[in-house]
């Protein structure tokens, strides 16, 4: 029996699908893709500012004590690690558009264009730690990178006909 082609618009439902659902391994799909910085309490949360530059707080304030270790929050490049204003940074680019931020640190491990796993240390916490994350150049709250990744499932759709038949 010969096989037939499949239909145009099923074979552009697939693809679009495919294209904004990827395929997602389930247990993969439930762990989170990023983790905290330190074991410290929040001092501070993330409270977004009502203009670009309004006050708020664009990551979170942990309350470490100096000298304890601060780790990557995810795998990643680093993509600066120095010196702005006689403060220590650290930032670290993420698949997905995401650059996390490590500020205030009191000693510096890393140098830019280092490969880190998550859990690598970057450096150690100065009298404070500051954690920010941006998404394509967007401050986002950093909490939320610590969420399960969601699963989609993609459902096809008759073209012709009634979805339920």
């Amino acid at each position: 029996m010969p096989v037939r082609p499949c239909p145009r618009p099923l074979f552009v439902a697939l693809v679009v699908a495919t294209a904004l659902f990827g395929v997602v391994a389930p247990a993969a799909a439930q762990t989170p893709r990023f983790v905290p910085p330190v074991d410290a309490p929040i001092s501070d949360p993330y409270r977004p500012p009502s203009t670009p530059y309004g006050p708020g707080n664009r990551g979170i304030e942990y309350s470490t004590r100096p000298g304890v270790e601060v780790r990557a929050s995810g795998s990643g490049v680093v993509a600066f690690a120095g010196v702005i204003a006689y403060e220590r940074y650290v930032s670290i680019d993420h698949e997905g558009g995401i650059r996390t931020t490590y500020s205030y640190l009191a000693t510096i491990e890393v140098v830019a264009g280092q490969r880190v796993a998550q859990g690598d240390v970057v450096g150690t916490a100065g009298v404070r730690l500051h954690f920010g994350a941006r998404r394509f150049g967007r401050y986002i709250d950093p909490a939320s990178l610590f969420e399960a990744v969601a699963v989609h499932r993609a459902r096809l759709v008759p073209v012709r006909g009634s979805p339920w038949t």
